[in-house]
């Protein structure tokens, strides 16, 4: 992307987060367009899911909202960016394939 080389952030506002999901979203403001993210609410599901997944839920004002799934715990991120979905998807992706 262009634009400066200023690395993002991460918000710390809750004092629990799904187990591997912050080194993902430390990660992630290295790519050049992230600027904040902020892990949200945390919940449960009915649906086991054995592996982190990170999957783009929808358009926010500067962003998108993001849903992060590992055993039966959801967590809400929300990301402020210059990427598009298809961007931010694609470098969710390669973060998640290199820590598997």
């Amino acid at each position: 992307m262009k634009g400066g080389t200023s690395k993002g952030r991460v918000v710390w506002n809750h004092s629990t987060h799904l187990p591997g999901l912050i080194p993902i979203l430390e990660k992630l403001t290295q790519q050049d367009g992230i600027e904040t993210i902020t892990p949200a609410v945390i919940g449960h599901a009915r649906a086991n899911v054995p592996r982190l997944q990170i999957k783009v839920s929808v358009p926010i004002r500067g962003g998108f909202k993001l849903i992060a799934r590992k055993g039966k715990t959801f967590q809400e991120v929300f990301v402020l960016t210059r990427l598009n979905q298809v961007e931010l998807e694609t470098s969710i992706a390669q973060l998640l394939d290199r820590g598997r």
